[in-house]
Formats: structure tokens, C-alpha cells, sequence
């Protein structure tokens, strides 16, 4: 009996170190994230003490029922090591989720769920990407290093002796491990479950241990999330609570624009810059101005104050200005089963009308899925990585696919070919994670005070160089351009603002068109990426019903959306 209580002491003792390791992952996240975080208080870490046992028991399961269960067998060596090894192993995968979201949490202001290990939509990129930010992320790693270290080196062990003879014993004392395993079963499903009350612990459960909706992803823990979206199926539940007619009164993601006159047939080039938030405009560090082509461009054009991303990702960003369709589910609609649907967008609306449509994404072919979703809604071609025009390495960042200047560049060579109206996508990818720019202009650009600026500086130089080569192209002047961002650029410590739930998705919309150049005024009223549609469609006086969850552009006070929700 004395080895069965050292093994129940071990598993005690074992359990209480994950979740020590739990909160000091806490403390780091909180650390490295404090802005977002800064009315955060003892309650939050308190309260996220309940969200850790429920996924270290459920994680723990099996370690669990090995410690607990009756018989001399598990005190041998082999036993104990495999037993000890397999407790590490399935601990630090998931202590790895925290520090992994300790960086990754300041792009997507949430907790990382399943898709996480799944990397859905984001297949062919992860393996590519993994260096890059292994090295960019080099201290985060070399933490999880040492914490993997501390936690082996000083997870507590137990030794284990003969017990060939037993002393005389009750039957309750016999049967007692045997009580014990069965208990055991039953901890692991109430702890697990957060409790006795009616319902499982469920993310969204968070906010009730903290004041402020912000501060929900602190109480949370990375293992907590994925466990609990493990079963969040892909396909959309179909529910009915209301009669169709009814459903019609209420909302129905239609649009009627009613215009008069004839359909403008203007070219349309719609400009996504990675990374380029709204918080990377009109700044100046020692008297050089961060965006100054972008900054002027919104001086002289329709530019919205008050415009939104309705995602947080690239992959997110695409259908909500392309097909008007914003991230609501769980997984980007890209990479959903509705991806193959067919909606209206701008290929498909353009496209009756007579134009060519074409998308350029200087990264590689199938980078993020783009390459399926434009075939899927009828792009008549997509130009990446691989039909650069040059062979010439430079133009190369080494990890994303060309350079933006370079990129925009053969775009403009392309564009003069097309046959006029003509429909174009332009995604820039300079900007992005780990920030890359052409050797030959270090130096060049303001370096800001956050490690993007340089990169966001070099973008707003390589589109000053696009506009600079079509404004001698006939099309030029018949085009109507939009210029936006994917997403924000990540948490900002320098701006409380673009660190909050809403600055978090402020982005730029611009609308240049060259035969009006009176046009140069700031509207106030709200905007978000899936309104760029109809907002551009009514500009060309378009007349007809479109599928869209956007507002109408009639409509002064419009609403926004996006998943903020952490459950």
C-alpha cells in the first residue's frame, strides 16, 4: 500500500507542476501583451486556474489512470520511465501552444484553436515558414527550450520499493485502490468538464472572471481553445428559428442598387497591402514621414475614416472585398466546404459585364488557398510567384515569393496587355512576417519605432513606383482604383487605441479615380472590407440585386462585422 500512496503522491505533485507551467505561461502572455491587458488584475489569473485543470486533467487523462490504477506492475523501471516520459511529452506539446500564442495572439487577438494544428487554408505555407520564424521568434524559442529543460530536469520523480510481503490488511484497505481508480475516472470527467454544473466549461465562459471583454484570452489557455474546437465541425449547423418570411423581414444579405443612366465601364484595380493599417499612416520619425505616397493618395481621394478589416488574416481578408462574404465560422470561408458555392463577387458581377479579371499575389501559387478560391469564384487568371518575367534572384525575398516593387512592376506589364474593362486584385507581400526589403535599399526608408515599419515604408514606395509606370498607360486614366489593407499590423505597444478590440481592425479604404480628380474629400460614415463591393458597383452606376453582407451604400449608419467572439 505504501507504493500505491507514493503514486498518488507523484501524480499530486505532477499535476501541480503542469500547472505551474500553465501559469507562468500566463505571466508571459500577460507580459508580452500588457497593452491589450492593462486593466487586467488577480482575478483573471485566478479564474484561469479553473480553465487549467480542466485541460490538464482532460490532456492528462491517460497519465492519470496510470498512476491510479491497481497493481505492482507500475512501480518497475520500465513502467515509471515510460510512464514519466509520456507525462512530458504530452505536456510540453501543449505548453508549446502557449508560447506559440505568447506572438501569435498579437495578430489574431485570440486564443489559437484546433485550426492552430490543423493549419487549415495554410497547408503548403507552415513547413515552408517554419525557419522564418523559428529565427524571428528566436528568444520565444529559446524560452520554450529552457522552460522544456526545467521541466524535465525538475519534474518530480518517486522511488519505488519491494512490497513482496503485505501485512495484514482490512478489505477496505484492499479495495481501496480500486475505489481510488474509479474516483480517479470520476475527476478526471468533473475537472475536466470545469465542474458540476449543467453545461462543460466553454470558452465563451471566460468573460464571468473578468470585467472587460478584452481581458477573456487571459483567463483562457491555449490547450483549453484547441480541446475545445476539436468537434466544431467545418460545415454550418442549420437552424430554424424563424419561418422564411420572417427571416426575409429581418436580414437578408441582399443588396438593391437602383442608379440611373448607363453602367460605367471603367477599369477597376483593387489594391490589398499586407499588413497596412490604418495605424501606419500620417507618422513621422525624425521628420520622415513613414507613408508618405499612401498618406498624399488619401489627401486626394474618396478616403474613409472610419473603415474596418473584417478579419484578422490575409486568408480572411480576400472574400470579405472580393465576394462581400466576411469570417464568421470557425475557419476562414476559403477553406470551408461553402468555398465552392456559387456567389456573386466582382469576377462574376464584372465578368457579365464584359471585363477580364485577373489576381496577382507575389508569393507562390497556392500560397494561403488564393489560387483555388479564384478559380472557385471565376477569375479568368491568377498570376503568382512562379510567372515572374524576370530570372534575376534579387527580386527574390527568400521566403515569401518577389519583392513588391518588383511584383507591381510585372503587374503593369500584364495589365497593359489585357483587353479593356479589365478587373485586377493586386496583393502585396513585402510587409509581411519576417519583414523583408531589398538589400539595395537598406537604409533607404524610415525604420519607425516597431520592427514592420521598415518593410510598411518600402511597400508605400514600391506602389509610388506602380503609380508612377501606369499614369503613362493609356488605361490609366479610365481605372478606378481601391486601395486597403488585409489586416491590421499586429498589436501596436506604441497606441492603446490600435491595440483595442475595434482599433485592432482599422484599416484604410481609398477610392482614386483619375478622370475626377475633385474627388478628394474624407467621409465619416462606418465601412468595412465586404462593402467595398457594392460601394464600388454603386460608383460605376451599377443597377441590380447582389449577394452581400455589406451595407448598402445608401445607408449613412452602416454597422461592422467581425469574429471578435472568442467562443
Amino acid at each position: 500500500m505504501g507504493n500505491y500512496q507514493k503514486s498518488i503522491r507523484l501524480l499530486v505533485f505532477r499535476l501541480l507542476w503542469v500547472a505551474l507551467f500553465y501559469q507562468l505561461g500566463r505571466i508571459i502572455f500577460y507580459w508580452s501583451n500588457s497593452i491589450i491587458f492593462h486593466s487586467a488584475g488577480i482575478i483573471e489569473f485566478l479564474g484561469g486556474i479553473r480553465f487549467d485543470l480542466s485541460a490538464i486533467f482532460y490532456t492528462n487523462a491517460l497519465i492519470i489512470l496510470a498512476h491510479t490504477i491497481p497493481g505492482r506492475f507500475k512501480y518497475g523501471k520500465t513502467y515509471q520511465f515510460i510512464s514519466k516520459l509520456l507525462f512530458f511529452s504530452i505536456n510540453i506539446i501543449f505548453i508549446a501552444t502557449n508560447f506559440i500564442d505568447v506572438e501569435y495572439f498579437k495578430f489574431t487577438s485570440r486564443r489559437s484553436t484546433f485550426s492552430l494544428i490543423t493549419a487549415s487554408g495554410m497547408e503548403s505555407d507552415m513547413l515552408r515558414l517554419a525557419s522564418v520564424f523559428l529565427k524571428s521568434y528566436w528568444l520565444l524559442v529559446l524560452g520554450f527550450i529552457i522552460s522544456a529543460f526545467v521541466f524535465w530536469k525538475f519534474m518530480p520523480n518517486a522511488k519505488f520499493g519491494d512490497e513482496n510481503q503485505e501485512p495484514n490488511r482490512s478489505k477496505l484497505a484492499k479495495n481501496l485502490p480500486y475505489l481510488i481508480f474509479l474516483f480517479s475516472v470520476g475527476l478526471i470527467l468533473v475537472v475536466g468538464r470545469g465542474g458540476f454544473q449543467r453545461n462543460p466549461l466553454r470558452i465563451v465562459d471566460s468573460i464571468r472572471y473578468t470585467n472587460n471583454a478584452d481581458n477573456t484570452s487571459l483567463v483562457l489557455n491555449t490547450p483549453f481553445s484547441i480541446l475545445k474546437t476539436i468537434s466544431k465541425k467545418e460545415n454550418i449547423k442549420e437552424i430554424h428559428f424563424f419561418e422564411e418570411k420572417k427571416i426575409a423581414e429581418i436580414y437578408q444579405p441582399f443588396i438593391h442598387l437602383e442608379n440611373e443612366g448607363e453602367f460605367q465601364k471603367k477599369n477597376i484595380v483593387l489594391l490589398i497591402l499586407e499588413s497596412f493599417g490604418e495605424e501606419n499612416l500620417f507618422l513621422e520619425f525624425d521628420g520622415k514621414p513613414l507613408t508618405p505616397f499612401i498618406d498624399s493618395l488619401a489627401q486626394n481621394s474618396l478616403y474613409f475614416v472610419n473603415a474596418y478589416a473584417n478579419g484578422r488574416r490575409s486568408i480572411d481578408a480576400v472574400p470579405s472585398t472580393i465576394t462581400s462574404i466576411p469570417y464568421l465560422m470557425e475557419i476562414s470561408y476559403i477553406s470551408s466546404p461553402y468555398s465552392f458555392n456559387k456567389v456573386d463577387g466582382f469576377s462574376k458581377i464584372l465578368k457579365e459585364k464584359g471585363y477580364h479579371t485577373a489576381f496577382f499575389h507575389g508569393a507562390f501559387t497556392g500560397s494561403q488557398n488564393f489560387y483555388q478560391f479564384c478559380n472557385a469564384v471565376g477569375f479568368d487568371e491568377y498570376y503568382g510567384k512562379e510567372d515572374f518575367d524576370w530570372n534575376d534572384p534579387k527580386a527574390e525575398d527568400g521566403v515569401w515569393g518577389i519583392f513588391d516593387e518588383e511584383f507591381l512592376q510585372f503587374t503593369n506589364r500584364k495589365l497593359i496587355t489585357f483587353q479593356e474593362p479589365f478587373f485586377a486584385t493586386l496583393f502585396t507581400i513585402s510587409s509581411h512576417n519576417p519583414y523583408t526589403i531589398p538589400e539595395k535599399y537598406k537604409d533607404k526608408f524610415s525604420k519607425g519605432n516597431r520592427i514592420i515599419h521598415e518593410s510598411i515604408s518600402y511597400t508605400d514606395f514600391a506602389v509610388r513606383q506602380f503609380f508612377k509606370s501606369i499614369q503613362k498607360e493609356d488605361w490609366y486614366a479610365n481605372t478606378l482604383f481601391i486601395i486597403t489593407a488585409d489586416h491590421t499590423s499586429g498589436d501596436d505597444k506604441t497606441n492603446s487605441y490600435y491595440s483595442s478590440a475595434v482599433g485592432n481592425y482599422k484599416i484604410p479604404i481609398l477610392m482614386i479615380d483619375p478622370s475626377q480628380p475633385e474627388i478628394h474629400q474624407k467621409s465619416t460614415k462606418l465601412i468595412e472590407q465586404i462593402d467595398i463591393l457594392p460601394e464600388t458597383l454603386n460608383y460605376l452606376n451599377y443597377s441590380g440585386r447582389i449577394f452581400s453582407y455589406g451595407n448598402p451604400p445608401s445607408k449613412t449608419e452602416g454597422r461592422i462585422v467581425a469574429n471578435y467572439n472568442q467562443g
